[in-house]
């Protein structure tokens, strides 16, 4: 088997030379600043005495002092930041060791001594190419992010706050009878359907102009800038899960309206109205709140029919609607000839 420290190192870039105490005296950071990073960035704790930074280590520490001492961002934007980076790239990493590892154990084994060799190997040789990727996808989310950013400053009213929330289409796509799935299949098969369920997911989002927020295992959060990619995003999800035969049917529930937007997540009662509505749909079906109904009126393609008022918890009474596609050419919804029609529970 490789030596562990030695693929530690040919991963991390670098030689590991210094304890902690050389490596904050090198970056020119207090002791104190250096905890919260490391801490943030999620990495575990180590005694004073062991070697185990490296000079990558020293050079990011000595780069957000930088930051600070220069006004760029003040401490706590920094721990913010830092936290931010160290949650998505954990599982990302998780990710890619868990991919290699499928790859080289044929039928979801434990990798041997020989596969170890293969994925170390194919590390040394690659991993250059690999890293200027990973840059290249955060300045692409980056730079759509921003512009996200700037069209939301754009569409507010001379005069008012900068604290006024964007009005988003936020949604939830749910798998239904999970937890019954999950005692009847092996660990391995379970995680193959979550894994295609998020997979179907996220290309359906990115495909219409979303975003696919997070996943949680047999859920999924997604916002829309627009209406329309909202409601496109949900039926397109509930329909491509039900002609997926290795997926159990999904519910989605999705809302319009005002969110709070913090360290990539969203928040909100509209967030909140969402995760309602997706208990209250029918296998394979969506369900909408009174606003985006209202919204998608003027848009060609879709048809959205007033169910039975129901009361959710935290929210009191609230009037949902089924969306489906319009038929023929026409669009809009359907009107209220659907009161009466009762949804999933």
């Amino acid at each position: 088997m490789p030596d562990p420290k030695e693929i530690e190192e040919l991963l991390l870039g670098g030689e590991l030379r210094y304890t902690r105490v050389g490596a904050v005296e090198r970056a020119g950071v207090s002791r104190e600043f250096s905890g919260q990073v490391w801490k943030a960035f999620g990495y575990p704790s180590m005694p004073d005495g062991e070697v185990a930074y490296t000079e990558g280590d020293v050079a990011a520490l000595n780069r957000l002092g930088r930051l600070m001492a220069e006004g760029v961002l003040d401490e706590d934007a920094v721990i913010r930041l830092v936290r931010a980076f160290g949650q998505t790239m954990a599982r990302l990493a998780e990710w890619q060791v868990n991919l290699l590892s499928h790859m080289m154990g044929p039928g979801g084994d434990e990798p041997d001594a020989e596969s170890v060799r293969t994925i170390v190997e194919l590390a040394e040789k690659h991993i250059g190419e690999f890293e200027p990727l990973v840059v290249h996808a955060w300045r692409r989310q980056l730079a759509a992010a921003g512009t996200r950013a700037i069209a939301a400053a754009a569409t507010r009213e001379p005069g008012s706050s900068s604290a006024v929330r964007p009005q988003i289409t936020v949604g939830f796509a749910d798998m239904v009878s999970f937890t019954q799935m999950s005692r009847e299949l092996e660990e391995l098969e379970l995680a193959r359907v979550v894994e295609r369920f998020e997979e179907t997911a996220s290309d359906i989002v990115a495909s219409c102009g979303g975003r696919l927020v997070k996943t949680l295992g047999d859920e999924v959060l997604f916002c829309a800038d627009t209406p329309a990619d909202g409601g496109e995003i949900a039926l397109a999800i509930a329909q491509a899960i039900t002609d997926e035969t290795e997926v159990p049917d999904v519910r989605v529930g999705v809302a319009y309206g005002p969110v709070l937007s913090l360290m990539g997540d969203v928040f909100g009662t509209t967030v909140n109205l969402a995760a309602r509505l997706t208990k209250l749909a029918r296998p394979g079906s969506v369900v909408i709140d009174a606003e985006l109904a209202a919204q998608l009126e003027k848009e060609p393609g879709f048809a959205s029919t007033r169910i039975v008022r129901r009361p959710v918890r935290g929210l009191g009474i609230v009037q949902p609607y089924v969306l489906r596609r319009a038929r023929g050419d026409g669009g809009g919804p359907s009107g209220s000839g659907g009161e009466g029609a009762p949804a999933g529970g």
